[in-house]
C-alpha cells in the first residue's frame, strides 16, 4: 500500500492563504494526497498568526512547519504549545515553547514530520540541524518520517536529503520560494526536492511586489514588505511512501495556478 503526502510551499500573504482557502482539498483529492504539510511561515507575508494558522488548518493542512521567521510576531508563542500540528524549527533551544516533531496515526502506521533550519545565514544560535535530525531519530518510534528542512543555501539543503537519504522517507526544502527542478528519489529511498516553492502571488518577487525588491537591492530606504497583487499559485512536491519500507517510490513537483 501506498501513502501519499503533499508538502506545500511557504505560504506568503492573503492570496496565498486565499489560495489554500479554496483550493487545498480539490488539490488533494485530484493528486490523491493522503496527508498535506504545509509551510505557513510567511502567511502574514513577514511571520504568521495564530488565526492564519487556524486558517490553513481549517483549509486541509494536516500539519504546518514554520522557520526563520517563527518569533516574528509575540502572540504565536503561546499558541505553539497548545496546538500540536503547528511545528516550529526542532533545533531552536530547548526552552523554545512548541515542538519539532509530531507523530500522526495514518492508515499505513505512524508518521513523523520533523521541522529543522538551516544555519547558513539563517540563524547561527540555533543547534546543529544534522546533529538534531540524528537525535529525533534515534528517539523516534516512526513507521514513516518526513522532514521540511527550511534553510537558505541549497548546498546546505541537498547535503541534508543525502545525509538522512534511506532513514527518511521524504526531504524537502522550503524558504527560498523558488521552486527547483530536482525532485526525484536518492540512491538509498528518500524523496528529496531543494525547494518547493511558494504559495501566493504568481506575479510577485518571491512573493513581494517587485518594485519593492528591486529597489531594497538599489539601496532604497528599508520599509515593511507588501505582497504583490495579482492571481496566486500553489507549489509544492508530491511523495509516494512505501508502507512496507517507509521510503519513497516518486517524487514529483506540482503547481497550481
Amino acid at each position: 500500500m501506498a501513502y501519499k503526502i503533499l508538502a506545500v510551499g511557504d505560504t506568503v500573504g492573503s492570496s496565498g492563504l486565499e489560495f489554500l482557502q479554496r483550493r487545498l482539498r480539490s488539490i488533494k483529492r485530484e493528486l490523491g494526497a493522503d496527508f498535506a504539510v504545509v509551510n505557513g511561515e510567511n502567511a502574514n507575508v513577514v511571520g504568521c498568526t495564530p488565526k492564519q494558522l487556524d486558517a490553513i488548518l481549517a483549509a486541509g493542512a494536516d500539519c504546518i512547519t514554520l522557520g526563520n521567521h517563527t518569533w516574528t510576531r509575540w502572540e504565536l508563542q503561546p499558541y505553539l504549545d497548545a496546538e500540536p500540528r503547528v511545528l516550529r524549527p526542532a533545533n531552536f533551544a530547548p526552552q523554545c515553547p512548541g515542538r519539532g516533531c509530531a507523530g500522526f496515526d495514518t492508515p499505513c502506521g505512524r508518521l513523523a514530520v520533523i521541522n529543522l533550519m538551516g544555519r547558513f545565514t539563517l540563524d547561527p544560535n540555533t543547534d546543529n540541524p544534522f546533529l538534531t535530525a540524528d537525535a529525533l531519530l534515534d528517539e523516534l518510534r516512526a513507521d514513516m518520517v518526513v522532514v521540511d528542512f527550511h534553510a537558505e543555501a541549497t548546498s546546505e539543503k541537498t547535503a541534508m536529503g543525502y545525509y538522512l537519504d534511506g532513514r527518511a522517507g521524504a526531504v524537502w526544502g522550503t524558504h527560498t520560494h523558488v521552486q527547483t527542478s530536482d525532485a526525484r528519489v536518492l540512491p538509498k529511498g528518500t524523496g528529496y526536492i531543494t525547494d518547493l516553492g511558494m504559495t501566493g502571488p504568481a506575479e510577485s518577487c518571491i512573493g513581494i511586489k517587485p518594485d519593492q525588491s528591486i529597489g531594497k537591492f538599489l539601496g532604497d530606504v528599508p520599509r515593511r514588505y507588501e505582497q504583490a497583487a495579482g492571481p496566486a499559485k500553489l507549489e509544492g512536491a508530491l511523495f509516494t511512501l512505501d508502507e512496507a519500507t517507509g521510503l519513497c517510490m516518486e517524487a514529483k513537483a506540482v503547481r497550481y495556478l
